[in-house]
């Protein structure tokens, strides 16, 4: 198991904290609950504290004498899902989104035990700021859900304004056991893109659809095609997703509506595919339409657009040595890329520093109990559920001892030991 954290780390009250978070979410650029707590408990801790960077986000600056500046951070916001988990902190929080729906918020993607992680690893670097030299830039970002939070940061100045780091660290929630990180270096998580698509076709009754252009078949045979992108169009040596995440058409049985929606989701890793896949996108949505006879073309649109998490193989190795030292080397693994996808790279990319950023397990250890090979702990991982889940939920315990003691770590293995202290 990790090595726990000094007593500074009070896990029972931070373990409130996070119950607090999770039972309270926010969407992305509407995290002002939360941006207070993080605030609040960042200026306790001696952390020159900003508010409303890149319109919510929570800096905190502890400078510590001569040495690297090291970025560490944490995304705040929530999804729009309703909460499924059954827990009694589960969340019942409802909000508008950004196109002026009420919808049920949740926590599904474990952005509050990023949160949470990261402020005890703050009070418990503040706390022993006489083993460290150097500034420790704390950076708590919204919107991450949204693939916008990050570039509002450095927008609004983030680095001209605190400081530009040496490197750039970071965690996320996933469900493998809790006790364990993943950490891989090169590529990491993919690049992502969303789309929305119109198609337009000509309304009408029900009963006479010889006198419309139906776009609800229009999408269902678009939808249908573009499954075959990955399987016929992406070579086998190469990883694509492409995920149409929702359609809607229509709101009776008896109409035939004039337009239908989607949105799409892509993931990839090589730039090359990326723009192989979005090209086969417009290709399939602008064929289908036409062999349908749309009366207009298709409106397609990019609505979020962010890199690969690339992570630098010797700031890997460094950060490496630092959590096999602090967790044990049998609670460290390779997970391989993920074909999920973060925004933190941007930030990264922005300081011209490299990039460390980790999975933290958060799955009940007890699932993974009677794994006795590779294949059993797969299994098992599939048998959890997933970020964006409604039924995702980390365990608090020792996904939070965890996640605290790993920040830790990566941070004291950046930062410069002080005189007559080893790293």
């Amino acid at each position: 198991m990790p090595s726990s954290p000094s007593p500074h780390a009070d896990l029972a009250g931070l373990a409130e904290v996070y119950r607090d978070l999770h039972a309270h979410p926010e969407l992305g650029f509407a995290e002002h609950r939360t941006a207070g707590i993080v605030a609040e408990r960042l200026r306790a801790a001696g952390y020159e504290t900003a508010t409303g960077v890149g319109r919510t986000g929570v800096v905190g600056v502890l400078r510590n004498g001569e040495g690297p500046t090291v970025a560490v951070r944490a995304d705040m916001d929530a999804l729009p899902v309703r909460e499924q988990t059954g827990l009694p902190y589960a969340s019942t929080a409802r909000a508008s989104d950004g196109e002026g729906r009420e919808v049920p918020v949740m926590h599904a993607c474990g952005h509050d035990m990023h949160v949470t992680c990261l402020l005890g690893a703050a009070a418990e670097l503040a706390a022993h700021r006489t083993a460290w030299r150097g500034t420790l830039l704390v950076i708590f970002q919204p919107a991450e859900e949204l693939g916008g939070g990050a570039r509002a940061m450095i927008d609004d100045g983030l680095y001209e304004r605190f400081g530009r780091p040496e490197v750039v660290l970071g965690q996320h929630v996933a469900p493998l056991p809790a006790g364990f990180v993943g950490l891989h270096a090169g590529p990491a998580f993919a690049a992502s893109a969303s789309l929305r698509v119109v198609l337009h076709g000509r309304g009408g009754h029900g009963s006479r659809p010889e006198t419309c252009v139906d776009p609800v078949l229009m999408a269902a045979a678009t939808v249908q095609r573009l499954q075959g992108v990955v399987a016929r169009e992406v070579a086998g040596t190469s990883t694509a997703v492409l995920t149409v995440g929702a359609l809607h058409a229509g709101t009776k049985p008896n109409v035939i509506p004039d337009r239908a929606e989607m949105l799409l989701s892509v993931r990839t890793f090589e730039p090359a595919v990326r723009e192989a896949v979005l090209r086969a996108v417009e290709r399939i949505v602008r064929g289908e339409a036409a062999a349908s006879g749309a009366p207009r073309e298709p409106e397609i649109t990019r609505t979020e657009s962010f890199p690969a998490v690339v992570n630098d193989p010797a700031a890997c190795e460094r950060t490496q040595r630092a959590l096999t030292d602090a967790l044990g080397a049998a609670h460290l693994v390779d997970p391989g890329p993920a074909t999920g996808s973060e925004d933190v790279g941007v930030l990264a990319d922005a300081a011209g520093a490299p990039c460390v950023y980790w999975l933290l397990g958060g799955a009940d250890p007890t699932a993974f109990a009677s794994a006795r090979t590779f294949e059993d702990l797969e299994k098992a991982v599939r048998s959890q559920p997933s970020n964006h889940s409604p039924h995702f939920a980390p365990v608090v315990e020792p996904t939070l001892r965890t996640g605290v003691t790993a920040l830790t770590s990566a941070a004291r293995a950046w930062l410069a030991p002080a005189e007559g202290t080893d790293r």
